[in-house]
C-alpha cells in the first residue's frame, strides 16, 4: 500500500483549525477495472479502504468517466476535442489548450486516448461535482461514514514545467479556504489569500496514486477541518470567472481576440478612467509602422472636464455654423449635433494628431500627395493600435472624426502647434453594457487573389 504522512502546522486563531498531529494519505489497492454502469461507491467500499468520518476520498476522474460511459468511438481524436471545446485559449502546432464544457482550461479538452480500447477516447465526466456527490452519498449509505470526495485530473500550468493533479469535482469539501480579513502569524492583515484546498488535496493524492501504478483512489486522513457541511461548493467554484481572468488567452490568440473584439462603445459608466491605462495604450499606439523612420503621432489627452467641455463647445459652435451655411434647418442641425453626444458622455477624451515631421517634399502634386497619404495611413495604424490597447485595458472607446472638420478651432482651443493635424477624437471610458454580438466576417469578401 502506497502511503504518505506529514506533520500539519498547529492550528491558529486566524484561520480554520488544522490537525495539529499531522495527516496521512494512502492509496487504496484492489479497485478492479471499471466498466460503464459500475457503481463506484460499491467498488470502493468492496476494496475495504478503512474509511472513517472526516476522511477525504481522492478519486481519479478516469474511473469516474469509465463508470459513467464516457468512452466514445473516435477514429479522429481531434474531432472529439473539437466537440468538447468551448473556446481555444492557445494553439502551438498540434497542441491546443482549450476551455472545455466544464469550464476547465487544459490541453486537448481533457480528451484522453490512454488506458482505453483502440479506436476510442475517454471524455471527462459530464458533471464532476455531481459525480462526487453520488460517490459520497453511496459511501454514506453503504459504510455509514461521512467523508468528503474530490474528483481529480492531471493538468499542466502556465509558467510551470510538469503536471500535477487538481480538483475538477468535489462534494462535502471546502474547496476554497478564504483567509481574507484575518491576520498572519505576525499580525499582518491578509487581504488576498484564498487557498485552493481541493487542489492541494488532489496533488497530495497523486503522490501516492501515481500515474501508472493502477491505483485510482486515495484517502487523506487527519484533515477533517477541510470538510464542509452538506455538499458545500463544488469544484466549479475553482474556475475563475472570465472577467477576473488576467491570463485568458495565449499571446497570438489574445492579439486576434483584441483586434476582432474591439468595438465602438457609445455609453459609459461614471467610473473614472485610469490615466496610466491610457498612457500604456499610447505606448502601444506608437509602435505602429511609419514612413522614413518617423514618429507621425501625437496624442492630446483631455483629462479635465474643463478641457473637454471647452473643446466640445467650440467644436459644436463651428459645426452649427457649417450646417447653417449648408442651408440645413434648425431641426436638422439639432439632430446632427446630437450625434456628437458620445464625446460629451465620455469621462475621458484623447485627440490623436498627425505630424509630418521627417516627411519628404518632391515638388510635384502627385508625389507630395502620396507622401501625405503615407503619413495618414501610419497615423491610422497608430489610432487602431490605440483602440485595441484600450480594449486590452478593459476600456471602451469610440473614434469620432469630428475634429478633422474643424482643425483650426481644435488647434486654437487646445493651443496646438500649427503643423499638428487633429485626426478625430477618441471617447474613452468603462462600457455601460456589453456589446451586442457582431456577425463573423470571413476574408473571402475582401480578398482578390492574383
Amino acid at each position: 500500500m502506497s502511503d504518505f504522512s506529514a506533520e500539519a502546522p498547529a492550528a491558529t486563531a486566524e484561520g480554520p483549525a488544522a490537525a495539529a498531529d499531522g495527516f496521512r494519505v494512502w492509496a487504496v489497492p484492489g479497485i478492479p477495472e471499471v466498466a460503464a454502469g459500475d457503481d463506484l461507491a460499491k467498488l470502493i467500499a468492496a476494496a475495504e479502504p478503512g474509511l472513517a468520518d472526516g476522511d477525504v476520498l481522492l478519486v481519479t476522474s478516469k474511473i469516474v468517466s469509465k463508470a459513467e460511459g464516457r468512452v466514445v468511438e473516435a477514429g479522429d481524436r481531434e474531432a472529439a476535442i473539437d466537440a468538447e471545446t468551448v473556446r481555444v485559449v492557445a494553439r502551438r502546432g498540434a497542441l491546443r489548450i482549450v476551455e472545455n464544457r466544464q469550464g476547465l482550461v487544459m490541453a486537448a479538452a481533457g480528451v484522453d486516448a490512454s488506458n482505453t480500447p483502440a479506436g476510442t477516447v475517454l471524455l471527462l465526466p459530464e458533471d464532476p461535482d455531481a459525480s462526487a456527490r453520488s460517490i459520497r452519498d453511496g459511501l454514506r449509505h453503504i459504510l455509514g461514514v461521512e467523508v468528503g470526495v474530490v474528483i481529480t485530473d492531471t493538468f499542466g500550468r502556465p509558467w510551470r514545467a510538469g503536471l500535477t493533479d487538481v480538483a475538477i469535482g468535489a462534494a462535502g469539501v471546502r474547496v476554497l479556504d478564504d483567509l481574507r480579513g484575518g491576520t498572519d502569524g505576525h499580525g499582518n492583515p491578509l487581504s488576498a489569500t484564498v487557498v485552493a484546498t481541493a487542489d492541494e488535496l488532489a496533488a497530495a493524492g497523486d503522490l501516492v496514486k501515481g500515474k501508472v501504478a493502477g491505483l485510482p483512489v486515495a484517502v487523506a486522513r487527519g484533515l477533517s477541518h477541510v470538510l464542509a457541511p452538506g455538499d458545500a461548493q463544488g469544484a466549479r467554484a475553482l474556475v475563475r470567472d472570465a472577467r477576473d481572468d488576467m491570463f485568458r488567452l495565449g499571446t497570438s490568440e489574445a492579439v486576434r481576440e483584441a483586434v476582432t473584439q474591439r468595438r465602438t462603445v457609445r455609453a459609459f459608466t461614471d467610473e473614472p478612467v485610469d490615466p496610466g491605462a491610457v498612457r500604456r495604450a499610447v505606448a502601444a499606439a506608437v509602435t505602429a509602422p511609419a514612413p522614413h523612420h518617423t514618429t507621425p503621432w501625437r496624442f492630446v489627452l483631455l483629462e479635465s472636464e474643463r478641457s473637454r467641455t471647452g473643446l466640445l463647445d467650440a467644436m459644436r459652435d463651428a459645426w452649427i455654423a457649417d450646417l447653417r451655411r449648408d442651408g440645413k434647418s434648425e431641426e436638422s442641425i439639432a439632430k446632427r449635433v446630437r450625434r456628437g453626444e458620445v464625446l460629451r458622455a465620455a469621462p475621458y477624451l484623447a485627440v490623436p494628431c498627425l505630424v509630418m515631421d521627417g516627411s519628404h517634399t518632391y515638388g510635384d502634386a502627385r508625389r507630395d500627395g502620396a507622401e501625405r497619404e503615407m503619413f495618414v495611413v501610419a497615423t491610422g495604424a497608430g489610432v487602431q493600435n490605440f483602440l485595441v490597447a484600450l480594449a486590452g485595458e478593459r476600456l471602451g472607446s469610440a473614434w469620432v472624426s469630428s475634429t478633422m472638420f474643424c482643425r483650426d478651432v481644435v488647434r486654437e482651443v487646445l493651443d496646438l502647434p500649427a503643423h499638428w493635424d487633429p485626426m478625430g477624437a477618441v471617447a474613452i471610458g468603462h462600457p455601460a453594457e456589453l456589446p451586442r454580438p457582431r456577425p463573423e466576417r470571413t476574408a473571402e469578401a475582401f480578398v482578390e487573389v492574383r
